[in-house]
């Protein structure tokens, strides 16, 4: 069996993660509130850390889950998360503030959702994915 309450303390990251991301940026009515002021660029600063390590936190999920974890939740799209990492990780100097923006506004919510209904699966034992498998070292 996979490491338990190893893979709830990701999840439980993820999720801390989107919720400050959230808090954050309540003020936040449009990307100008991001590009046009050096405050709102240091929030999209740290706005890309926090989508950065949710990215990075997917991408072990399923590495060490052999891929069999998160297709069990198919109305997130884990390939774009993975992809926006690269992105930051990758790209920096090529962020676009409007597809940050467009992933807050759209996307963070959902995806919360989505992990908070995950670690209630794997605390109620409802998950399908009960095979006998190492889960992220430490």
């Amino acid at each position: 069996m996979y490491d338990k309450p190893l893979l709830l303390n990701s999840l439980q990251r993820i999720a801390t993660s989107l919720q400050q991301i959230l808090e954050r940026t309540s003020s936040v009515t449009s990307v100008n509130d991001f590009i046009c002021s050096p405050s709102g660029m240091d929030l999209l600063d740290i706005v890309c850390m926090k989508l950065f390590a949710v990215g990075e936190t997917v991408k072990a999920i399923d590495k060490h889950t052999n891929k069999s974890f998160l297709p069990l939740y198919p109305s997130v799209n884990w390939q774009e998360i993975m992809r926006m990492r690269d992105i930051i990780a990758h790209h920096y100097f090529e962020i676009d503030a409007n597809r940050v923006f467009n992933t807050i506004r759209n996307d963070i919510l959902p995806l919360l959702q989505v992990i908070e209904q995950m670690k209630k699966n794997l605390t109620d034992n409802k998950s399908n994915y009960i095979k006998s498998n190492k889960y992220l070292h430490k």
